[in-house]
């Protein structure tokens, strides 16, 4: 069993906290990432890498390294270029996912005029503490802390700021006490203006996600926001078609009010990853408005529900993974 094989054969969460990997004389050695894991956890983890790896016939002595050694925090964009395509209930649900596959994540939603993330993670009406001068994260049940202008502002407020002032809330909200966080998503508002500038030129992101509907004018935009990020030399982990296809709820069946496969044709031309599809499924809708995101159940329609949003945290996962 080579080194990279004996990284594949572990679950995806922990193939991705893989520092090193070697076998030699029947003994193999695995150096494991746990920054950001409880005790139990990192329990957990040793134990599930000894036995996996254990198993193997030409393996006969399993020597697990825990580290803590920090990583820097990376910084994943979710943009689309256009409003109204549901980046922000993919940002809510992609956190979730992830942090389902082992990763210590934090969301910042940075839609400073229209703040989405208070009502899709169930915390409407929360106000972050302050530590020192930063903001505190407002938690949730999902274990993934959350900031966003929706937490700061009274319900229903309208925000009517300036640019400079957008660009100070985000410092804010970016530069705030994430604590173990180690991978933090950024709900971006639509467009490409004074949040998303102040954003590459104070927190560069690791890697960008771009969603969009499957229909021509929404690709338009979508492209644009690629422009940026490609300009900006930040890499494109990759395309999601949103809204791909309405499930009738009374009959199943699915019908394609946006078309369908644009988004696929679009990273095809453009070279990029495409990370997956999210249907127009009324459960995902009413989940959403709900608090409880569809990432977040087990079992039943929640699980039919979850799929496409897991789907597209394994492609992110194997990225972040690849890139640490």
């Amino acid at each position: 069993m080579s080194d990279t094989e004996i990284t594949a054969s572990l679950p995806a969460p922990l193939a991705a906290r893989v520092i090193s990997a070697s076998l030699a004389d029947g003994r193999a050695t695995i150096v494991l990432d746990v920054a950001g894991l409880d005790e139990n956890t990192r329990g957990e983890a040793e134990r599930t890498v000894r036995d996996t790896v254990g198993g193997r016939p030409d393996v006969e002595d399993v020597r697990v390294i825990l580290t803590a050694e920090r990583r820097t925090r990376r910084i994943v964009a979710v943009g689309s270029g256009k409003g109204g395509v549901g980046k922000s209930t993919l940002t809510a649900n992609l956190a979730i996912a992830l942090k389902r596959l082992g990763h210590s994540v934090g969301l910042v939603d940075a839609d400073i005029y229209g703040p989405s993330q208070p009502t899709i993670l169930g915390n409407r009406g929360q106000k972050p503490e302050v530590s020192g001068k930063k903001l505190v994260p407002v938690p949730n049940r999902w274990d993934v802390p959350v900031l966003s202008m929706g937490h700061l502002v009274e319900e229903g407020a309208a925000v009517a700021w300036r640019g400079p002032m957008a660009g100070n809330a985000l410092t804010q909200l970016i530069d705030a006490e994430w604590g173990a966080i180690d991978t933090l998503l950024v709900d971006l508002p639509p467009g490409t203006g004074d949040v998303q500038l102040t954003m590459l030129q104070k927190f560069k992101p690791s890697g960008a996600v771009l969603v969009s509907t499957p229909q021509d004018l929404a690709l338009i935009d979508a492209a644009r926001a690629g422009s940026l990020f490609d300009h900006a030399g930040v890499p494109v982990i990759g395309l999601v078609e949103n809204m791909s296809g309405y499930i009738c709820p009374h009959c199943g069946e699915v019908s394609d009010p946006f078309g369908s496969g644009g988004v696929e044709q679009a990273a095809e031309r453009l070279e990029l990853p495409f990370l997956g599809r999210i249907p127009l499924a009324l459960g995902i809708r009413e989940a959403s408005d709900a608090g409880t995101p569809p990432a977040a159940r087990d079992g039943g329609q929640g699980s039919e529900l979850a799929a496409p949003f897991e789907a597209v945290a394994a492609e992110v996962s194997r990225w972040l993974g690849a890139n640490a």
